[in-house]
């Protein structure tokens, strides 16, 4: 359990880097930690689909990647662009790998010794590779809107609409807190779920939480991007395996999710119908209930006492 407290603020640290976390809630259940995508931070999640997830028997912790909220931010290197940082597969920053283990100090930090995982977007390519990297610290991931996590370069930009993304980066707003919320709530309705209304009023108090935005921190987000992966193929993945995708995307088309299903022995694909690169409101108990099902699984196939040092619920 974690010795946390609930809502505060901490930091885990994995060499010279500080990684912000936080318990949401839910001691005792299952261990269950969210990973954000690219440039956000962790007040992105929404808080409803948190208490769906509590709700169904998991403790719930999130964090912001390096680069992201209120972690480190690292000196600017390499291009300004997310997309060129994408295409080319590379970053003099730090590696793919280097981000695995930051989610692996949280999980230190939190007493946790293996856990869920649940990422969007890029958070969810990072859970891929947290999985293949430290095996014996992920129980299941659940991986919603992403790229597979084992390619790069030109290999993902088939799995990309660029042009759209293009059309995000070209959005400008005046500098400043206001306009940096003006422009996160312009990034959030442009991926909203086509199928289903847009809750502004909610997503406005998510991005509000946001005390550091990274919506127009172009050289963060291309070292993020561009940290290259030298590790597995998602072949050798051996947890249950999740993955949800809209087939409305804006972002990233669902062949990505079908190719990271097929990778991955045993996962099972989910595509949510008139959902973009978010998740509405309307989809959270289903997607909290197939989390749980995921989960279910990996814990179905631990012994009883599971792993030495595991943290069981209630524990």
């Amino acid at each position: 359990m974690s010795s946390n407290e609930p809502g505060a603020t901490w930091h885990a640290r994995n060499g010279a880097v500080d990684i912000a976390y936080q318990d949401l809630g839910g001691a005792g259940g299952d261990p269950l930690l969210l990973v954000m995508g690219l440039g956000v931070s962790r007040f992105w999640w929404p808080e409803g689909l948190i208490d769906e997830l509590i709700s169904r028997g998991f403790h719930v912790a999130a964090f912001d990647q390096r680069d992201a909220g209120e972690s480190t931010h690292l000196p600017d290197t390499g291009p300004g662009s997310p997309i060129v940082s994408v295409l080319r597969g590379r970053s003099a920053a730090y590696t793919a790998e280097d981000m695995t283990d930051d989610a692996v100090a949280v999980l230190d930090a939190l007493g946790w010794d293996s856990a869920h995982l649940f990422g969007a977007s890029m958070g969810g390519q990072l859970a891929q590779r947290i999985a293949l990297r430290h095996p014996g610290r992920v129980r299941s991931i659940t991986s919603a809107s992403s790229l597979p996590g084992d390619i790069s370069g030109l290999r993902a930009s088939r799995y990309v609409h660029l042009g759209q993304v293009a059309r995000f980066a070209r959005m400008k707003f005046p500098e400043g807190r206001d306009g940096d919320i003006a422009l996160g709530l312009a990034l959030a309705r442009a991926v909203a779920s086509p199928g289903y209304p847009f809750d502004e009023a909610a997503a406005r108090a998510r991005i509000e939480r946001d005390a550091v935005s990274g919506v127009r921190d172009t050289r963060a987000q291309s070292r993020q991007a561009g940290a290259k992966w030298h590790g597995g193929s998602l072949a050798q993945l051996r947890v249950p395996a999740l993955v949800l995708h809209g087939d409305a995307d804006q972002v990233l088309r669902p062949a990505a999710a079908r190719r990271t299903a097929a990778a991955i022995d045993g996962a099972r694909l989910v595509i949510l119908p008139g959902v973009g690169h978010d998740l509405p409101a309307a989809v959270w108990p289903r997607v909290a209930d197939e989390v749980r099902a995921v989960a279910d699984r990996a814990e179905a196939s631990r012994s009883p006492a599971g792993p030495p040092g595991a943290i069981r619920p209630g524990s």
